[in-house]
């Protein structure tokens, strides 16, 4: 694991996608750094938040393709992760800064 967790996990992602998870499911949703593993994930986010995680999900998304004025441009991969809390538990992430 790495020895900074803020190196793991990197900033919430917060959308109306993610907003109707932690509603519906208990779920919270991270970007990570493209190396981090469900278990860097996992002990990182318990560390951090002081919380139980039950399972992590992870997903690489592709970049997108987009024009800049008459040049062609890449946005960057990047990683996220889905994380699912135990029962009880809540992360307020209007309030993390990473």
């Amino acid at each position: 694991m790495s020895a900074n967790l803020y190196e793991v996990i990197r900033a919430p992602r917060v959308s109306e996608k993610t907003a109707r998870l932690q509603e519906v499911s208990n779920q919270y949703v991270f970007e990570v750094a493209k190396t981090a593993t469900k278990a860097d994930v996992k002990a990182a986010v318990e560390k951090i938040f002081d919380v139980k995680v039950e399972a992590v999900n992870v997903v690489n998304v592709k970049g997108k393709t987009k024009s800049f004025k008459f040049r062609q441009g890449r946005r960057g991969d990047w990683r996220k992760a889905y994380v699912t809390l135990a029962e009880g538990q809540a992360i307020d992430v209007m309030t993390v800064s990473a």
